[in-house]
Formats: C-alpha cells, sequence, structure tokens
C-alpha cells in the first residue's frame, strides 16, 4: 500500500521507449516531506490499486494517482461509430432528465461477474451491440487470475434478470479496457456511442453500473475536469500505464468499474474506471471508504478505439514518441531523459535534458501528464509540441506520433 503526497519528487517516465532495455523504466512514488500537521494531514490523500489481485500503484506528481476500482466481493471503419453530442434542451426538473436518461441507458449497461465457489469478483460492462459484445475494464477481467483452480466462472446479468456465461474476446492492460462476449443471449439493447471531443467541465452526467455488486445503480454529477492524467501503476512488461480521463463527481465506487458515463441525452462518453479514496485521519492507511467525489472516466472515443482493435485484431496500439522523461519539484513540465534512436521525438529535435511543457493544446505540467498524453493518442496522429531545449530557446515543433505494437 503506497501514500500519495501532493509534493512532486523526481521521477522517470517512459514513454514508450525500447524494450528489453537494461534499466527498465521506473517511476518512484512521491513521498510525503515532512511538514506541518497541516501539510501532513494533506499528504493523507492515499489510493491503492486493486489490492484484492495484487497489483502495485505508482503515485503521479502532475497527475492525481488514482486506484484503479476494487471490485466487492460478491454476495477499416471503427466498429462501434461515436455520434457528435447535440445536448438536448428541456425544462425538466434535474430529478426528470436523470429519470429519462437511466430508463434509456439501463439496459444497455450488465453486471459482471468472476468467480469460483471461493467467492467472486464484480463489476461493470456495456453492451456495445445486439450480438452480445460487452465493452468493460480490464482489472475487471483480470481479476480472474486470482483464481487459481483453473478457469473460474463467469456470469453476465442483464438488467431484465437474464443470466449466462461470458468469454473475454481480448484485453488491453495498457489502456485499461477489455471486451467480453455474452453467451447465447438475444435482444440485448446496445448503448448509444456519443463524444468525448466536445465535453464540457460543468457538464451534467451520469454514471450507471453496479457499486458493491449493487447492480443496476444511477448515480448523477458533473464533469469536474478533462484530460486529467490518471497513472494507477507501472510494470516493468508493459512500463508506465497511463492515460487522460474524463473526471467526474458522480459517485463512483467498487464495483462500478467497466459501467457506462452518459450525458443527458443517455450517450456514452466514457467507461468508468477509477476513483480516488481518502485515507483515515487517524492512520495513514489507504481505507476505502465510498465515493469522495474524484472519478474518473476514460473517453468514449479512446475506449471505442481500442475495442474496436481488440475485437478484430485481439491487440491495440497507443501513440508513441520514443522519449523516457522525468518530473521535478522546482520546473513544471516534462524532462527529457533518454531519447530513442529514429523516434518521432528524435525527429522532432528533442534531446537529453529538454523541458516539454505542451502537447496540442494542453499544458504538461509533469512526467505523467506526457506519458498520459501520448498514450492515449492514436499512432499517426499529428500533434504540436512545445518545449524549451537545452540552450533555453523555446520551441513548438509538429511531431507524428508512432506506434508502440511490437515493442512491449
Amino acid at each position: 500500500m503506497l501514500h500519495i503526497s501532493r509534493g512532486r519528487r523526481a521521477g522517470r517516465h517512459p514513454v514508450a521507449t525500447q524494450p528489453h532495455r537494461k534499466s527498465a523504466p521506473r517511476h518512484r512514488a512521491a513521498r510525503a516531506i515532512a511538514a506541518t500537521t497541516q501539510r501532513q494531514r494533506l499528504i493523507r490523500f492515499t489510493a491503492e490499486i486493486l489490492r484484492n489481485i495484487g497489483v502495485a500503484l505508482s503515485a503521479a506528481v502532475t497527475a492525481l494517482a488514482v486506484v484503479a476500482l476494487l471490485h466487492a466481493v460478491s454476495v477499416e471503419q471503427p466498429l462501434f461509430a461515436s455520434r457528435t453530442i447535440r445536448p438536448a434542451t428541456t425544462n425538466d426538473s434535474s430529478s426528470h432528465w436523470v429519470e429519462r436518461v437511466a430508463a434509456k441507458v439501463l439496459p444497455s449497461v450488465v453486471t459482471l461477474q468472476v468467480g469460483d465457489d471461493g467467492g467472486a469478483v464484480v463489476g461493470s460492462g456495456v453492451i456495445l451491440d445486439a450480438s452480445g459484445l460487452i465493452i468493460t475494464n480490464n482489472h475487471v477481467v483480470a481479476a480472474a487470475e486470482q483464481f487459481p483452480h483453473g478457469s473460474p466462472h463467469t456470469v453476465v446479468t442483464l438488467n431484465d434478470g437474464r443470466r449466462t456465461q461470458f468469454d473475454v474476446v481480448a484485453a488491453d492492460p495498457r489502456s485499461d479496457v477489455a471486451v467480453v462476449r455474452a453467451r447465447n443471449l438475444s435482444g440485448l439493447k446496445p448503448i448509444s456511442p456519443g463524444s468525448s471531443a466536445s465535453l464540457r467541465v460543468g457538464q451534467p452526467v451520469v454514471a450507471v453500473g453496479s457499486p458493491l455488486g449493487l447492480d443496476g445503480t444511477v448515480t448523477e454529477g458533473i464533469i469536474s475536469a478533462l484530460n486529467r492524467p490518471v497513472c494507477p501503476r507501472v510494470r516493468v512488461d508493459h512500463g508506465v500505464l497511463a492515460y487522460e480521463a474524463i473526471q467526474t463527481d458522480a459517485p463512483i465506487n467498487p464495483g462500478n468499474s467497466g459501467g457506462a458515463l452518459v450525458d443527458l441525452n443517455g450517450r456514452l462518453i466514457g467507461i468508468n474506471s477509477a476513483a480516488a479514496t481518502l485515507g483515515s485521519a487517524e492512520t495513514s492507511a489507504a481505507t476505502p471508504e465510498g465515493s469522495i467525489g474524484l472519478g474518473f472516466a476514460i473517453p468514449v472515443q479512446t475506449a471505442l478505439r481500442i475495442a474496436t482493435q481488440l475485437v478484430a485484431t485481439g491487440r491495440a496500439s497507443h501513440g508513441w514518441l520514443g522519449a523516457e522523461v522525468s518530473s521535478d519539484v522546482a520546473t513544471p513540465g516534462a524532462r527529457i531523459v533518454d531519447v530513442t534512436a529514429d523516434s518521432p521525438a528524435a525527429t522532432a529535435g528533442l534531446t537529453p535534458g529538454a523541458l516539454v511543457t505542451g502537447f496540442g493544446d494542453q499544458v504538461v505540467a509533469g512526467g505523467y501528464a506526457l506519458v498520459a498524453a501520448v498514450q492515449s493518442a492514436s499512432p499517426g496522429s499529428s500533434v504540436s509540441l512545445a518545449f524549451t531545449d537545452t540552450t533555453g530557446n523555446r520551441r513548438t515543433v509538429h511531431v507524428i506520433l508512432g506506434t508502440d505494437q511490437g515493442r512491449d
């Protein structure tokens, strides 16, 4: 269990570097610095990543490092095209529009259960098509790995009460997206896909899922931030796993993982994937105590792009810059530590010591912010990169991102 400090310390963040390096990409978790009692209270803000299945958490320097939701131990053209959001105009009260959205979305959200006779793990999923394809989080289906006695029993429960088994089609640990297929079900209602390209801070949203195994739960809130860098963990085999998320104050709790975040038209704008927890005031332990208004969802454009690739090929690709970066306390930005030869970073003129401060229209406040932005982008994307070179000159260049496929 690691504790998150709001202070910043140096640490390296690989932005998809070459595989099998002698020294693996690394990032050191931020450590609490001796301070006043008030500051000590602040650093009690903690997060825990999938404690029940033994995955480690790394603290973000510029991003809020958060816990990928714990599951309750229970009692080509894209296949899924997204559409531009046209917010409905309504004179309904808040409760009325939430009722309308709930009635539309609930039939398209399911409960997923993975387990055996010794217990089960619960998450959520969203129906993508009438044939039974369902999108969820990788960490929902990865829970199967904790069951040592062969393949665990899987169950998908529809909102109308029908139940059947499901099979995992493919999963992508780096984006925390997975696709499963329900067996022998008909009459499924796919969710209406929206767009995450035109979202606004303050926009009302509804989260639908199965927190603590309570299927068909609906909560209301707003979008409280966009492009929030989330880094749930660091793995030697996958490097830094980070993505840009929609932040919402709609209550999200363990079991909401893989569920739907929708707009006021009931269109999917994100896949709920993570939440922050607040430690006890008396101890430094990260004790889940319910929603504290800091939930995170994978934007629908990213989620459906990954899902389409998983269904088509069983694998997914992410943007690749070819640089290893770090963060430090004193200077906002992503400091270049190493650059892979013939990479997009090298072509752009980045060299060790340069400080990246902008990616497209986004401010890069630290290493994780750049990692999340790059890995959330599509390979082949052309983006502007603002940086200060080692001579102190400020430069802006256009970079065409590569792909990380074949580099793990």
